[in-house]
């Protein structure tokens, strides 16, 4: 599993990180979204190897949202020790 933290621009209110929300979780492989209004941006658990993160930015940019262009975060691996 992967983790990435997204920054989002262009949202203004709960419809828009609704949207986007609703946008990630249609996303193949993906497990949790949490997008945050507040903070700008989506935090995305999903299955490297049923998605990536440029997926994961278009389908936000599709939504019609930008992706901030200073986004640095790389992506956190999760390993599942079971």
């Amino acid at each position: 599993m992967q983790i990435e933290n997204i920054k989002i621009q262009g949202m203004t209110d709960d419809h828009c990180a609704s949207i986007v929300e609703q946008a990630l979780k249609a996303v193949p492989g993906v497990n949790n979204v949490t997008v945050s209004l507040v903070d700008n941006d989506a935090n995305v658990q999903y299955d490297e190897n049923r998605s990536s993160a440029d997926q994961l930015k278009s389908v936000i940019k599709e939504a019609g949202y930008r992706v901030d262009p200073t986004n640095l975060t790389a992506g956190l691996s999760l390993k599942n020790d079971s």
